[in-house]
């Protein structure tokens, strides 16, 4: 699911018309419509402010929905620059070693 099709499916689950929305954070409904649709010039691709908004607003997390709009959260980028030789190792795994990782440290946290 992309960023556009994520925004669409939460405002109609929320009952919102895209100007009630757009009302609410701040945009028209027109730029609405061409989030929801991925009709936006590289230019005019929400900024982490809108994003931010948008996730308050549609009591959605911020986390996942900017990570669909292919940014990365503040903090998951502070990580990489604290530690990016974990990060490149960890960008060399294949699913299952990450699955597999996944697992093992939820295991750790339940012992915990």
């Amino acid at each position: 699911m992309g960023f556009g099709e994520k925004i669409r499916e939460l405002r109609k689950s929320h009952n919102l018309t895209q100007k009630e929305l757009g009302d609410l954070v701040g945009v028209s409904f027109a730029y609405l419509s061409k989030v929801e649709n991925e009709r936006l010039d590289f230019g005019d691709y929400p900024s982490e402010d809108l994003i931010r908004k948008l996730a308050a607003a549609l009591e959605a997390d911020e986390d996942e929905l900017m990570l669909l709009a292919k940014k990365i959260p503040e903090h998951i980028r502070q990580r990489v620059f604290e530690r990016p030789d974990a990060f490149r190792k960890f960008a060399d795994l294949g699913d299952a070693d990450i699955d597999q990782l996944l697992e093992e440290m939820e295991k750790r946290r339940r012992k915990k």
